[in-house]
């Protein structure tokens, strides 16, 4: 791989970062507002504090969100040529979500949008790299 291309990549996992991150934290999360389960008061003896809270919004969940950009941008990029990105990369991605669950700063739904949203980020962003990627 030469190093142009391998610059290229790091800038492209940059752009899918910062779309995923403004996607779920900039643009959803205020406008729907949801309240995180460590911080609703109805669910203050179900929840055990493992980690502090935050004042944020929960859903969707933006490290959902990110990883699975992120991994999802990567098994395309690799794929054919390391054939393990891809269970290890969904792998990653999803403890990374199930722990937003498992510190309860998250609802299951909203790691599973965040998946989602995080997937489709990822596909958008590999797509843009291959059509670019001849140019290099």
């Amino acid at each position: 791989m030469s190093t142009k291309k391998g610059w290229y990549i790091i800038g492209m996992l940059l752009v899918t970062f910062a779309i995923g991150d403004m996607v779920a934290s900039r643009l959803i999360k205020p406008a729907v507002a949801r309240i995180r389960p460590c911080n609703e008061i109805t669910l203050a003896n179900d929840i055990i504090h493992r980690v502090p809270c935050g004042s944020g919004y929960s859903f969707p969940s933006a490290h959902a969100t990110n990883h699975f950009a992120i991994a999802v941008f990567l098994i395309f990029v690799f794929y054919d040529r390391w054939k393990p990105v891809l269970p290890i990369g969904l792998f990653w991605a999803f403890i990374i979500s199930f722990s937003q669950i498992y510190v309860g700063v998250h609802y299951p739904i909203d790691t599973m949008v965040g998946a989602i949203l995080g997937t489709l980020i990822g596909l958008l962003t590999s797509k843009i790299y291959k059509k670019l990627q001849p140019q290099l």
